[in-house]
């Protein structure tokens, strides 16, 4: 499943994912050792091109259908942005979508939100029953968390949001984290500075 266009479906020895939320941050996550990003920015009309530069740099491309602009959220849109645009996955927070993202032929990152205790519990009965390939936990900063969510779901885990800091990257993957996603062009070259010293 997945398009799996220029990048192995793994991102071996690197766990950050850049979340790109703004268009001037192409040319740097171009640059960057990043394997994957989430794009959370441009419209309908500039898509193609972002992904497709994104592929030639050798980076899985997952869009948040919910974060580009003119870009419809129904099964039909999913379904255009693997025929169209060859995007890799979907980031989402809607269950629906992750059945549509199956359908196509794309990978899905399920992102939930950690605002008590309701909200997860929501959260994980969502996961067990649309069963996305990946979750994302919102915010990142939250260890105890971050360790009882990775103990009830079978997917890996992403957290992000908040983290700024080497020792936040060190404590949530120590937490349980498989990935750490961030808006911050100096955390997708943190990792790694850690790993090389």
């Amino acid at each position: 499943m997945g398009n799996n266009h220029g990048v192995g479906g793994e991102m071996k020895g690197y766990p950050i994912i850049a979340s790109v939320t703004k268009e001037e941050q192409l040319i740097e996550v171009l640059k960057s050792d990043v394997k994957r990003v989430n794009l959370m920015a441009g419209h309908i009309g500039n898509l193609e091109g972002f992904i497709y530069q994104l592929h030639e740099a050798e980076k899985q491309v997952y869009v948040h259908i919910e974060m580009i602009a003119g870009l419809g959220k129904d099964a039909h849109s999913i379904a255009y942005l693997n025929d169209r645009f060859k995007a890799d996955g979907i980031v989402t927070t809607k269950s629906n979508a992750i059945n549509a993202a199956r359908q196509s032929g794309l990978k899905s990152i399920q992102r939930i939100f950690a605002i008590d205790t309701a909200a997860i519990s929501t959260a994980i009965r969502m996961i067990n029953n649309t069963n996305p390939d990946e979750v994302e936990l919102m915010p990142g900063l939250m260890p105890r968390v971050t360790r009882e969510l990775k103990a009830m779901i079978k997917q890996p885990l992403i957290v992000g949001g908040l983290i700024r800091h080497e020792h936040e990257i060190e404590e949530a993957l120590a937490s349980g984290a498989d990935y750490i996603s961030s808006g911050d062009p100096r955390i997708w070259t943190f990792y790694k500075k850690i790993t090389s010293s």
